[in-house]
């Protein structure tokens, strides 16, 4: 048993750590240049991949391992029983890489397989000073501990990067006085009342830009959106404003088949796409003009704070936004750059729409933003930040409902990124502080793990939400951070359990990323 273990172990460490940085070598391209200064950039481009470094742990825990093996076996049996690595690798490469395997590379590994058995037949002898089973659980899991702390302090570095530059820049700054300004097609697909309403779509005709207009989706007359709408249009008789009723819904996803009739309506080439419940600042549409001066950027997001509405539920909603998914996205930004967006802005282009299928390619698809921004980005274009957070006003809602759009989401996450979901676990600091302190040798380790968790959790929930977001909410709400992070890790577990979805009073299953409806069954006569 103990063999078993520790070899297992020695395998799985090498074969992951294999895995991972074959990804980060594919994620950084093939090398075609050697000269040194192109090799310093590869090699600086590559220790900002996150997929290097966990490769490389991975690597020297097996090594590790695999000496303590020599110390304690025949080199007759580790070398031959450590081949079990390729085994492993071949599947792992077939699961996670998508390698096709021939049917002579399966005659290879059944091979291996028996070689190993062989050589397991022959008696070994038994390791000494073996530790006990509760030992090796005790360590592993305050060295695993020590990983949410790690994110933690990536994350406040994160933030301080970018909002260290992003609070010097203005709208002016990035689009100075005399520079071409291309006209903009505002696309805002809607459904029902969100909370302030008016306010929000009022603040987008108070831009601060010479020429754009705005178009309105909705797929039923009858909508209470469209009074809102139609006043909206009265109150700013300047404004190009349209309203369009959709009656055609070409997939699932009823948001991105309003897009679709939005993009073949709207008059211009720079498109800025937005969730119903966003207020924006005057010099939003100038800001991502600006940006979108460099011809490598394809899209641009934006980050978000959110209004206090004095409602419990709401509040940790708002603190949740703030302080962990902005922050993971300013980690991602900072260790391999944005591959995505998010509902609060999608900005781009017709052209690069065009190159990855229109919108029409999305119809069927639960995180249509997220998607939008991958396969963007997959084009070779950059996906930018806006450094000026919008706002979002949070309604409120009941702790059920809640914890069903956190469910609904992790869901949609898991199965467009099954490894990152799974890599999430590691930004659950409480849970793994907890446990770390029951298993805790003394006191004084509990303490330190514990202490360690809520410092530098609120250190970086200060630096994201407050500093760098200057989220009025999260300042007046500090003390909901642990129990908002208490229900994500439960949230994140459920996520696991299930594929189907109850989405705008639907249900659906989710393969991939792609929402397939359920049909319900006929009742029994």
């Amino acid at each position: 048993m103990r063999t078993a273990f520790v070899l297992t172990f020695v395998v799985l460490t090498g074969v992951g750590g294999e895995l991972c940085l074959t990804h980060a070598m594919k994620l950084l391209g093939e090398v075609h240049d050697f000269r040194p200064r192109a090799i310093a950039s590869f090699v600086l481009r590559a220790l900002r991949v996150n997929w290097l470094w966990l490769g490389v742990l991975l690597m020297t825990a097996s090594f590790f391992s695999f000496l303590a093996m020599l110390s304690w076996f025949p080199v007759s049996f580790v070398i031959p029983a450590t081949s079990l690595a390729y085994v492993a690798g071949a599947f792992g490469a077939k699961i996670f890489l998508g390698e096709r395997l021939n049917a002579t590379r399966w005659a290879g590994i059944l091979l291996i397989c028996f070689g190993v058995a062989m050589a397991w037949a022959d008696d070994l002898p038994a390791s000494p000073h073996w530790p006990s089973i509760f030992t090796v659980v005790r360590w592993a899991i305050l060295a695993l501990a020590l990983g949410p702390l790690f994110y933690y302090i990536v994350g406040i570095y994160s933030a301080w990067r970018f909002f260290g530059v992003a609070h010097r820049i203005s709208p002016q700054a990035a689009l100075p006085a005399g520079t071409t300004t291309p006209p903009i097609s505002v696309l805002k697909p809607v459904r029902g009342l969100d909370l302030h309403a008016y306010e929000n779509f009022a603040s987008f005709c108070r831009q601060e830009y010479p020429e754009f207009e705005i178009l309105f989706a909705v797929a039923d007359s009858e909508d209470p959106v469209v009074p809102v709408v139609r006043k909206l249009i009265a109150d700013f008789p300047g404004r190009p404003i349209r309203l369009v009723v959709v009656a055609e819904q070409l997939g699932p996803n009823s948001k991105v088949s309003n897009l679709c009739r939005l993009a073949r309506e709207a008059r211009h080439d720079l498109l800025v796409i937005t969730d119903s419940d966003v207020r924006v600042e005057p010099g939003y549409l100038r800001s991502i003009a600006g940006i979108f001066r460099d011809s490598k950027v394809g899209g641009v997001t934006a980050l978000y704070r959110g209004d206090d509405n004095l409602q419990f539920v709401a509040a940790m909603d708002c603190v949740g936004s703030s302080a962990a998914f902005c922050g993971a996205a300013l980690v991602a930004r900072e260790l391999e750059g944005i591959k995505f967006m998010m509902g609060s802005t999608m900005a781009t282009t017709k052209q690069r729409l065009a190159e990855i299928g229109g919108f029409e390619a999305l119809v069927d698809l639960h995180s249509d933003d997220y998607e939008l921004g991958r396969r963007i980005a997959g084009r070779g274009y950059r996906i930018e930040l806006l450094p000026e957070p919008v706002q979002m006003a949070f309604p409120s809602q009941t702790l059920g409902a809640y914890l069903r759009h956190e469910l609904r989401w992790a869901i949609g996450i898991r199965n467009i990124r099954p490894g990152g979901h799974f890599g999430m676990l590691f930004t659950h600091g409480l849970p793994w502080a907890i446990a770390a302190a029951c298993l805790a040798p003394s006191g004084a380790t509990a303490a330190a793990y514990l202490g360690a968790y809520f410092a530098l959790r609120f250190a970086m929930a200060w630096v994201v939400g407050v500093w760098g977001l200057r989220d009025p909410v999260l300042r007046q709400r500090f003390w909901l951070l642990p129990v908002r992070d208490l229900l994500s890790f439960f949230v994140w577990l459920a996520s696991f359990s299930m594929n189907q979805i109850e989405w705008r009073g639907s249900a659906f299953t989710l393969e991939k990323g792609r929402m397939i409806p359920v049909t319900p069954r006929p009742g029994r006569g």
